[in-house]
C-alpha cells in the first residue's frame, strides 16, 4: 500500500478578507475531493488572507497510481486562474517503510 500527500502554498489574487479567502479555498478543497477522490483540507496560514496552504492525500495500491493522482492534483491546482502556485511539496510512503 502506498500513501502520498501533496501540500500547495498558493497566493490568492484580489482578496481583502478572510471571508473572501474562504470563498475561494473551500470550493477548491471540495473540487479536489470530488474530482480526484482524495482527502483534502486547508492545512495552514488560516490567519493570512492572501495565502493558503492546501493539502491533499491519497492511499493507492501501487506507486504508479499514487503518482498519477498526485500529478493530476498538482496540474489541476496550478491551472486555477484565481491562485498563483508558489510551491508544491510532495511525499510518498510505502506501508512497509
Amino acid at each position: 500500500m502506498w500513501i502520498g500527500w501533496i501540500e500547495f502554498d498558493v497566493l490568492l489574487g484580489d482578496v481583502h478578507s478572510l471571508k473572501e479567502k474562504r470563498s475561494l479555498v473551500r470550493p477548491l478543497v471540495a473540487e479536489l475531493k470530488r474530482r480526484f477522490d482524495v482527502s483534502a483540507a486547508e492545512t495552514g496560514l488560516q490567519d493570512q488572507h492572501r495565502r493558503a496552504l492546501v493539502g491533499a492525500a491519497v492511499v493507492a495500491p501501487d506507486h504508479a497510481h499514487l503518482q498519477q493522482v498526485l500529478d493530476a492534483v498538482e496540474r489541476f491546482v496550478a491551472a486555477r486562474p484565481e491562485f498563483e502556485l508558489l510551491s508544491a511539496r510532495q511525499r510518498e510512503l510505502h506501508s512497509e517503510d
